[in-house]
């Protein structure tokens, strides 16, 4: 009998206090994603130039250990038009999702900032096959993981609009400069005046 008050006590206690997990089906209940978390691989768009990071080199095909990803690439005409500095341009993308792993050895070795590990991960079909993603729904994850981080290449190379990517080089450099002429000052010593 005792055993049954101490129960019913401890279900009381219970009761009362607030929730402390997440629902997770309800939007407005869900805990935030943390920036590092990776879900599924995503491209990412240039806005400078209004055009896809990605050349299509095909780097990430040949490195993906599941082999989930397939690419072509086609001649870039606003580089001809010297609109942009990427000569060639991604024609097709898709990754079959199902059997991505996640692994973000795609993002790795990937030289043009072109990929990126989204924070995306409710892609689940009820069909084995559904689950491709093709270059237009690879492009809108990326736009929105690029809208939701803040996302800003790594590289000042990697910039398609010519002008912006001149103008940035020309700023990191100015900056380098005057960054090695404060070491330079700092490295020189002063003559010992004691002698």
């Amino acid at each position: 009998m005792l055993g049954s008050i101490k129960g019913l006590k401890v279900t009381l206690v219970t009761m009362m206090r607030k929730p402390v997990t997440a629902q997770y089906p309800i939007p407005s209940k869900r805990l935030d994603i943390e920036k590092r978390f990776m879900g599924f691989p995503a491209l990412l768009w240039d806005d400078s130039n209004n055009e896809p990071y990605c050349t299509g080199c095909m780097v990430c095909v040949r490195e993906c250990p599941t082999q989930c990803m397939s690419a072509t690439m086609t001649d870039n005409d606003k580089f001809t038009e010297e609109k942009s500095t990427r000569k060639k341009i991604i024609d097709s993308f898709e990754i079959n999702l199902s059997r991505c792993i996640v692994c973000g050895i795609c993002v790795d070795v990937c030289n043009f900032d072109a990929i990126e590990m989204s924070h995306e991960h409710e892609l689940s079909k009820f069909q084995r096959n559904a689950n491709r993603a093709n270059l237009e729904s690879l492009l809108e994850m990326g736009k929105t993981f690029q809208e939701k981080i803040g996302w800003k290449p790594v590289q000042i190379k990697n910039i398609g609009d010519p002008v912006l990517r001149s103008k940035l080089q020309a700023e990191a450099k100015e900056k380098l400069e005057k960054l090695n002429s404060t070491d330079a000052k700092v490295d020189t010593k002063p003559e010992d005046l004691s002698k």
